[in-house]
């Protein structure tokens, strides 16, 4: 079959276009029903990281794009004739957003490159973030100094230019590539920034990319990956941190940039009062523990407060002490014997109600479908 002209490679803005149908047919399974190659088309099939066009093609959607043996397919909805012309139309809202992050991609992984000697070996442009993946570690300094610069090289304004040259003149440059490639190589060179081989679609200068913002970095698989967005996805996640940022100025009464501050004493606040409600809590278990109870039904107790409050028990009492509190639809326990194993008794009573949970010989934990009443009365029967 005669392979696709690719018109995205020459101009990525291009986004109506006129082609013949070469071969349209049916798709197994689910998805779209039928599949279409073009004699030329500038719709992007999936690839290098970076997600496939949508559109319309002859009045049928196009909802995926794939690449095999030099035919560009168009999954579509319904099913278009051999030979006939079609005009496509691509969905720019789409492509422009894969560009921006796939040009600031390029930014990023050659700002790395040059300042770290650090390899991209892996990314990827999802619904709402990107990811690229390096070879090495960076630090919180590191990762900083790199967001300078993009921030530099997007202000610049500079070109971004895609050509296919020469054997010689491909075998004199020094570019970045994942894999060695075989035939004709694309390159893509941001100007002072990077040359790569890459087969996707770019903007035509940097002040396209509006910025490269670095979310976050995470140790993976030996080196890091970078989360970033860039663009219009860059200024939505701007606008939603500086919304909440404001909500919770508000709710704090404190200005945008003294949240944190804010924020530091409420928790300083919030751990003082957690102290002293253990506090009390311990006084109020030791007082249950000096009466002789070795079954305490309590509401509201936190996991811990659970358990502490059925090792007050044992501390004070022989045989097999208890505490239970009703939470979420669930009998939450904490059973505990300073002489002998809880755990027989653990089993027991998750195998009445529908319990999970368990532990040591002197602790266990875990929760039961079931009301006091029930818990009461199997205690009674199996622990006194």
């Amino acid at each position: 079959m005669t392979a696709t002209s690719k018109l995205y490679d020459a101009d990525a803005y291009l986004t109506q276009f006129r082609a013949q149908v070469l071969r349209c047919e049916p798709c197994g399974g689910d998805g779209p029903a039928f599949r279409v190659c073009l004699d030329r088309t500038a719709f992007y099939p999936e690839g290098g990281g970076q997600p496939a066009d949508r559109g319309a093609l002859g009045g049928t959607r196009v909802l995926d794009v794939r690449e095999e043996d030099g035919c560009v397919w168009h999954y579509v909805t319904s099913p278009l004739r051999a030979g006939e012309v079609v005009q496509g139309d691509i969905d720019w809202r789409r492509r422009f957003d894969h560009m921006q992050q796939h040009t600031g991609e390029h930014i990023l992984s050659g700002v790395v490159h040059e300042n770290f000697s650090l390899n991209n070996v892996g990314f990827h442009i999802g619904r709402e973030e990107a990811t690229v993946d390096f070879d090495g570690p960076l630090s919180a300094a590191d990762v900083a100094g790199v967001q300078e610069r993009c921030d530099q090289l997007v202000w610049r304004d500079v070109p971004v230019t895609a050509q296919y040259p020469g054997p010689e003149a491909l075998a004199a440059m020094e570019y970045r590539s994942k894999k060695p490639i075989e035939g004709a190589v694309r390159i893509v060179t941001v100007e002072g920034a990077d040359v790569c081989a890459c087969c996707g679609t770019h903007v035509r200068r940097t002040g396209e990319v509006g910025r490269v913002k670095i979310l976050s970095c995470q140790s993976y698989k030996g080196g890091v990956r970078l989360t970033f967005v860039c663009g219009a996805r860059a200024a939505a996640d701007h606008d939603r941190r500086a919304e909440a940022l404001h909500a919770v100025s508000e709710r704090l009464c404190a200005k945008p940039l003294e949240a944190p501050q804010a924020v530091q004493r409420l928790l300083g606040e919030a751990e003082a009062l957690r102290r002293r409600a253990a506090a009390l809590e311990n006084r109020l278990f030791e007082r249950y523990a000096a009466e002789g109870r070795r079954l305490v039904f309590e509401e509201e107790l936190s996991p811990d407060s659970l358990r502490r409050l059925c090792l007050a028990l044992c501390a004070q009492n022989a045989g097999l002490c208890a505490a239970f509190c009703p939470q979420g639809g669930a009998m939450h326990y904490a059973v505990g014997c300073m002489q002998g194993d809880a755990r027989a008794f653990c089993r027991a009573l998750n195998d009445a109600f529908s319990g999970k949970g368990g532990g040591s010989a002197s602790l266990c934990q875990g929760s039961v479908q079931a009301g006091e009443a029930e818990v009461r009365k199997f205690f009674e029967n199996n622990a006194l």
